[in-house]
């Protein structure tokens, strides 16, 4: 990983073995996000600029992992005491870093229903996100064909996370082609 992206470490302690279960769309991860938007909001008060609901689970109609992606955008992704020990108390432990982004997910032995994403305002980390987001929203030939090659990749890769995520990268990159093309014809901003 460190070649794909430049600076990362995984965080010692953080490991877990969960398998990868891709299901119909769920409306109740709206409800989901909700939750966690608040909880994340009440801690990160002074220094979250934005907080979305990213992912598959944030795109109705699409099949996913029953794990809500959030991204929580700041200033400083690099000024990390200013909001790790926030994230932990809400509940995420810090599980990698890279150049671009820090990604948490639930302590070992608690349920792993999120995944918070954070990232820099204004970067192309966040704008690639939400666009991919809202173009699946609008674009149901294009979200139709992602859940069919999530659920291919979660057959083959169940019990390899990097495999499955590895497997999804060509179509991934092919959607965004596509959404980015959409962006300049809209005008669509994040």
């Amino acid at each position: 990983m460190p070649i794909v992206w430049p600076g990362f470490a995984l965080i010692p302690g953080s490991d877990r073995n969960d398998l990868i279960e891709v299901l119909d769309y769920d409306p109740k991860w709206l409800e989901k996000f909700e939750a966690w938007r608040v909880r994340l909001a009440n801690e990160l008060a002074d220094i979250a600029q934005r907080i979305e609901h990213v992912g598959s689970t944030a795109v109705p109609g699409l099949s996913a992992k029953p794990i809500v992606d959030i991204q929580v955008s700041l200033i400083d992704i690099r000024d990390e005491d200013s909001y790790v020990l926030s994230l932990e108390r809400a509940g995420v432990q810090l599980r990698s870093r890279d150049e671009l982004h820090r990604y948490f997910r639930p302590f070992s032995g608690r349920p792993r229903d999120v995944h918070v994403h954070v990232c820099n305002v204004g970067s192309t980390w966040e704008r690639e996100h939400l666009l991919f987001r809202d173009y699946l929203r609008s674009h149901e030939k294009a979200r139709d064909a992602y859940a069919e090659t999530k659920r291919a990749a979660a057959r083959v890769w169940r019990e390899d996370r990097w495999g499955y995520t590895d497997a999804k990268s060509e179509t991934i990159l092919d959607i965004l082609d596509s959404a980015e093309q959409w962006a300049t014809q809209t005008g669509w901003v994040p």
